[in-house]
């Protein structure tokens, strides 16, 4: 049967599209080669009682009126699918030798806190986050779908920030002559990028950091209700989301992508499927290279020459008879180095494979909802995050199974010895269950080239005018995913329900 709209892949951003698609009236399909929906939003199950999501931690842009408020509202979803707020007085918490940050929602707060822990540099400090507020103000107006007029009316902000087009986080920080230790607090998120200041877009620093900053979200139902509310909407409206199902080729007549050919992995035999439209949520250049890159247009093909972003190192862990709150931990997350220097630090564990002063992430998701528990009563889930070089891992898991597994072992071990100096000193004899995932497992799981967690990197080259959209220069296909759009759930949630405004007409974005 051929649908109205076949979509390869169900990513977040497919999700998205494809129940918008179905709750306007369309016919959609989905092809999944995982046995669950989501991409790296899905959920997974260990010892049949600790749920994990893969990769999500927790969201911005959920507020009332927001990209993804509107989204569930055209869906109906917005009474059902529902966020907690981390704590506005400091939902990230920043950790390093000698100083503490608790960033705030509040901007002047944060030049205060700041201001106080360097007191010889308040009038930088003051000028680098006035600076941040209003290059993000023009990025909104920048922001498709671009409206001229309000280009004009914000020409400051805008003309602001189009200045940083080809700049990193570091640039800026240099430009306002921050101290170190200030510049490394300030960008200790950068976990969430997997990029250090020396090779982070500035735009993308401030897309995630004034996106928190405005409200930093965890689901009250976790990610798995909201992957599986959009699931019900496609099928509901009579859609199917068939999973373990593979995509091995695409069929192409005349410059138009007509269907696809697919494996259904349980029974390995291959079927075709046909959609008036097709939309790709695989990786863009991996479909590229399946079709034939001599089918797209120059213009493309020289959208499709980005960099795939880096990968990371993942331990979800579990434990019992202890209240990770006595240690510090709450509605926010934690971010720790033991460096000053992040872009040394990054150079250490992404260059060098030496994790033994690492820097990383804590995030505690029992803590920040009370609903739909995903461990026993007496259990509380913590997860670690880190840089992780796929290269380096991918020629461990070729070769020597033993030195692979001992490796992603030794920094588990790294992070731990960390955790039980600073945070909670008996962490170890509290912990009932862990497993550690690295790039390989990404690539495995997750099917993303080179383990990559966000798709093209976020670097100022893959951040500029050349940055690739949904346009694919073939007729009746689209690209949609993090390479096309933006990475992480909210920036996904708004390249799916884009490209639904730009083929229906619907505007619901604004």
């Amino acid at each position: 049967m051929k649908t109205d709209y076949l979509i390869v892949g169900s990513g977040l951003s497919a999700l998205v599209f494809g129940a918008l698609m179905a709750n306007s009236g369309k016919t959609v399909q989905i092809l999944e080669a995982h046995e669950h929906p989501g991409g790296f939003g899905h959920t997974f199950t260990m010892a049949k009682k600790y749920r994990f999501n893969a990769q999500f931690h927790y969201v911005w842009d959920c507020g009332e009126g927001h990209t993804v408020n509107r989204v569930l509202k055209k869906l109906g979803l917005d009474r059902d699918v529902t966020f907690e707020r981390y704590d506005p007085k400091g939902f990230d918490h920043m950790k390093m030798p000698g100083y503490s940050l608790e960033i705030p929602s509040e901007s002047a707060e944060l030049s205060r806190r700041l201001s106080a822990l360097f007191p010889e540099d308040s009038d930088r400090i003051s000028k680098f986050v006035n600076e941040v507020e209003k290059t993000a103000a023009g990025l909104k107006k920048l922001a498709p779908p671009i409206k001229p007029a309000e280009l004009l009316k914000h020409f400051s902000e805008v003309f602001c920030a189009i200045q940083y087009l080809n700049s990193t986080l570091q640039d800026v920080f240099d430009k306002f002559k921050l101290p170190q230790a200030a510049q490394t607090l300030l960008a200790l998120q950068w976990p969430d990028f997997l990029l250090p200041p020396n090779q982070l877009s500035f735009y993308a620093w401030i897309a995630l950091f004034r996106g928190y900053q405005e409200g930093a979200f965890y689901p009250t139902k976790h990610f798995e209700y909201v992957i599986n509310s959009l699931v019900k909407v496609i099928e509901s409206h009579g859609g199917k989301v068939l999973l373990n199902h593979e995509v091995i080729n695409f069929r192409l007549t005349d410059r138009t992508v007509t269907g696809v050919e697919a494996m259904d992995l349980t029974t390995h035999q291959t079927h075709e499927f046909t959609g008036d439209t097709v939309i790709c949520n695989l990786d863009p250049k991996k479909a590229a290279k399946m079709i034939g890159e001599e089918q797209f247009s120059k213009t493309v093909r020289r959208k499709l020459n980005y960099e795939y972003s880096a990968s990371n190192y993942m331990a979800y862990c579990v434990v019992k008879d202890i209240d990770l709150r006595d240690y510090g931990f709450g509605k926010w997350n934690t971010f720790h180095s033991g460096h000053q220097d992040l872009n040394q630090a990054f150079a250490q564990m992404y260059e060098q494979n030496d994790f033994s002063n690492p820097s990383f992430a804590i995030t505690t998701p029992t803590l920040l909802t009370e609903a739909g528990r995903d461990c026993p009563d007496d259990c509380q889930i913590v997860e670690f995050l880190t840089v992780a070089n796929y290269s380096y891992f991918k020629q461990l898991w070729d070769s020597d199974r033993k030195a692979y597994r001992k490796k992603k072992q030794e920094i588990l071990d790294a992070i731990l010895d960390v955790v039980e100096k600073h945070y909670v000193p008996n962490f170890r004899k509290h912990m009932v269950f862990h497993i550690t995932g690295s790039p390989t497992t990404n690539e495995r799981f997750c099917r993303c080239p080179n383990g990559n967690s966000y798709g093209s990197s976020l670097t100022p080259r893959n951040m500029g005018i050349d940055r690739l959209n949904h346009e694919t220069s073939l007729n009746n296909f689209y690209f949609c995913n993090a390479s096309s759009g933006y990475p992480g759930f909210a920036p996904t949630f708004w390249t799916g329900a884009l490209l639904y405004q730009r083929l229906s007409g619907d505007a619901i974005l604004g």
